[in-house]
């Protein structure tokens, strides 16, 4: 097997089977839970087909384990983890980077993540592209993005947005109508 060749590995959580691929230089890409372990597989592969099963160094194997954690409701902050993602538009790169930084049970908007850049508010569109685009999702955390107003917006995950909501909730995130200020009395 070739050692430089990028590796994967499919495990269960309690949301599904994930998939995750790695390099020497770190991890390349992270299938959200599927129904299945070969369905997690083949969303993996078409977009990593030359990666190869592989068992997980000890650093991988602890962000496994982190995931697995994170899928019962533990706060988990993957900030630290080592991340290759090859050749990316600047522009991704630094939202990525900033996104990041947002962390467990906080959100942002498209635009408030696209002015923080020094960008104007066009530039939400472009968040929302590298949101589509994320090749790391929930260690780059673009679940924690809301569309404006506070509303879901999409998610390109197995799941759409329901997986985002779901991913939401485990943080403590509720959406949807404010509970209201005063309990009827019933009268």
């Amino acid at each position: 097997m070739d050692p430089l060749a990028p590796h994967y590995r499919v495990f269960e959580t309690a949301r599904g089977f994930c998939g995750l691929a790695w390099s020497e230089a770190g991890i390349t890409r992270l299938q959200l839970p599927a129904p299945s372990a070969a369905a997690a597989e083949r969303h993996l592969l078409r977009r990593v087909p030359e990666a190869r099963p592989g068992e997980p160094p000890p650093e991988i194997a602890g962000t496994v384990a982190a995931i697995r954690r994170y899928f019962t409701g533990e706060a988990v902050d993957f900030a630290p983890v080592r991340l290759d993602l090859g050749e990316q538009d600047v522009f991704f790169t630094r939202i990525y980077a900033a996104l990041r930084r947002v962390g467990w049970g906080e959100t942002t908007t498209y635009g408030a993540l696209a002015r923080q850049l020094g960008a104007g508010p066009e530039a939400a569109r472009d968040v929302g592209q590298a949101m589509a685009h994320n090749p790391v999702p929930l260690i780059i955390p673009c679940h924690r993005v809301l569309a404006a107003g506070g509303k879901l917006g999409g998610f390109s995950a197995p799941g759409g947005a329901d997986t985002k909501a779901h991913m939401l909730e485990l943080e403590g995130v509720r959406l949807g109508p404010p509970e209201p200020a005063q309990q009827s009395l019933g009268f």
